[in-house]
């Protein structure tokens, strides 16, 4: 049965930035419209690397204006927290800021999840950092999915994180160097796990097609899921955006880019736009990239 699509992975939509304090709940709204429009009808609301009391601040904020909004209420499911438990290494940290990563901690979760109001439904992390497979033990008793993304973790750490209940991987052959060893590298490694859900970024851009292709061929399909990782260009003209503090430019390719570097900072990508690529790119049904764009989505996440 189509629900509509799901999207587990949306910084901002429609020029609204999600992670920005001076959000008000029209902007909400707003972007809860436009995301319809584009027949999603659910996403994760997203917030990337920041400090523990930035994010639970701006979770407190949303939280607020959700239980004011029958039409945030609807769209937004919960939250997919993205750091600040990631690898702060050059090629790995991507857009986010490196100065605010750190080990994970189970207090600090507890205090973003009484923030949330319960809502945080994924939380990306790397699992090479001390004490990660306890703190993925208490994601999951908390009924959190784990997802392993901006990670250069070794085989050992992997079987340790995925022992404790890890489950998915984020933006599969994103948030990684432009250049690694052949053999030896996080993608390799995760698309090994058929215990690993991978999620995918299907603009062409991200991953090009061919890849796409090659990286959907190496999963079991039941183990394929796709997002947008969208920010505020989504559903937007050409401009100048922001995902948080970090300033980034979407050009008329409707890529997205920290102007000046050439790594990727989210996309621009709708859910409609990514049925319609994957059934071009890798040659699904219209049924097959709507369910991996929505119910498969909402089933992965116990939603």
């Amino acid at each position: 049965m189509n629900h509509g699509l799901f999207d587990l992975q949306v910084n901002g939509f429609a020029g609204v930035d999600f992670q920005r304090p001076e959000i008000s709940r029209a902007d909400l709204e707003r972007a809860a419209e436009a995301l319809r429009r584009h027949q999603t009808t659910g996403i994760l609301l997203t917030l990337i690397t920041d400090t523990i009391d930035a994010l639970a601040a701006q979770l407190e904020r949303v939280e607020r204006f959700r239980a004011d909004s029958a039409s945030l209420q609807e769209m937004i499911a919960g939250y997919h927290i993205e750091g600040p438990y990631l690898l702060p290494e050059l090629g790995y940290h991507g857009a986010h800021d490196p100065r605010k990563m750190k080990a994970p901690d189970r207090a600090e979760f507890d205090r973003l999840q009484r923030s949330a109001g319960g809502r945080i439904r994924l939380m990306t992390l790397a699992p090479e950092w001390p004490g990660s497979p306890d703190f993925i033990r208490h994601l999951v008793a908390n009924g959190v999915t784990a997802s392993i993304g901006h990670s250069n973790a070794d085989d050992r750490a992997i079987d340790a994180a995925v022992a404790a209940g890890l489950r998915m991987c984020t933006h599969v052959g994103n948030g990684v160097p432009q250049q690694m060893h052949r053999h030896e590298n996080i993608i390799q490694r995760v698309l090994a796990r058929d215990e690993l859900t991978a999620v995918f970024i299907p603009d062409g851009t991200h991953l090009p097609p061919g890849v796409l292709r090659n990286f959907v061929r190496a999963k079991p399909r039941a183990k394929v899921l796709f997002t947008t990782d969208c920010m505020a260009a989504a559903g937007a003209p050409p401009g100048r955006y922001t995902v948080g503090h970090i300033e980034v430019e979407a050009g008329t390719d409707g890529v997205v880019r920290e102007p000046g570097k050439p790594n990727f900072a989210g996309s621009s990508l709708a859910m409609d736009a990514a049925v319609a690529n994957i059934r071009q790119f890798l040659g699904w049904t219209e049924d097959e990239a709507v369910r991996a764009c929505g119910d498969a989505v909402r089933a992965a996440l116990n939603l």
